[in-house]
């Protein structure tokens, strides 16, 4: 097995392994793979003074392939309070995904800080049932192979329907080489929202999300990332995510997730 979701091949491109994967084709990427690589490049981006990610919104044009895939960014709009950054990711000479990120200046002690939530409990610990053991033989993917899921509450099982809450943590580095950051890690695993708080069988319908907004209070602190997420579904083939993120120290923010539904029997690799 590969000991990175990506390859670095230089000048802004990336190979992907078997660990980029998600639930829905062998053939494509899970969500969460290539938002993490987005926020990794809007990292990289200069500014003019300390900012932090504040809200990235990333738009799946396409599925993303496992191929050769190319990151670019461009400043929308510089600044020394707020800062506005665009990215796309590029398979075969398309673009298949986009982002948009809101930079904001930080400054240590700025104000008070009011109303921030206590970490949720239980936390992560051996007690948790792990996610990807009663999965089954669902091939190496982004989740279980570069992700460990445990269980916290909700739910006693992936497969149960309805609203869930779990911890997530990249256990291997997004790119070969490097250490994810803590903003990486929370926009890797907010992609799962839609996962553990599913309301349709796995096996016979598709819910997957054509876009993903995430936004932070604060930066995140340590390696896990707790959601607790809800779908609600329309029935005129849409739904909706909406997700609470949190580290072990408290609150860090939101998610939301737009889901195209429909009917489709073996749907996914999870279906029983």
């Amino acid at each position: 097995m590969s000991e990175a979701v990506y390859m670095p091949l230089g000048d802004g491109r990336f190979m992907p392994t078997e660990l980029a994967r998600g639930p829905w084709s062998k053939d494509h990427q899970h969500g969460g793979a290539p938002t993490g690589l987005l926020t990794r490049a809007v990292e990289q981006v200069e500014t003019f003074q300390p900012m932090r990610l504040a809200r990235i919104t990333c738009e799946f044009l396409k599925p993303i392939p496992l191929s050769e895939l190319v990151v670019t960014t461009r400043i929308m709009r510089p600044g020394r309070k707020v800062q506005w950054v665009a990215a796309q990711i590029e398979a075969g000479g398309e673009t298949v995904m986009s982002a948009t990120a809101l930079m904001i200046r930080t400054e240590e002690s700025a104000s008070d800080q009011v109303e921030i939530q206590p970490a949720p409990m239980p936390g992560p610990g051996p007690d948790l049932q792990s996610a990807i053991g009663e999965l089954g033989e669902v091939g190496t993917m982004f989740a279980g192979g570069a992700v460990e899921i445990l269980i916290a509450e909700h739910k006693q099982s992936w497969l149960d329907l309805g609203p869930g809450r779990a911890w997530f943590k990249l256990n291997v580095p997004l790119v070969a080489g490097e250490q994810p950051s803590s903003q990486q890690r929370a926009v890797s695993a907010a992609d799962f929202g839609n996962g553990i708080s599913a309301s349709l069988d796995w096996g016979k319908w598709l819910f997957v999300n054509s876009d993903l907004t995430v936004n932070l209070l604060r930066e995140p602190r340590g390696e896990w990332i707790s959601l607790d997420s809800t779908t609600r579904i329309s029935g005129d083939g849409t739904a909706l995510t909406e997700t609470s993120l949190a580290d072990q120290h408290g609150g860090i923010g939101v998610a939301a997730q737009s889901l195209f539904v429909a009917p489709m029997s073996g749907a996914s690799a999870f279906g029983g």
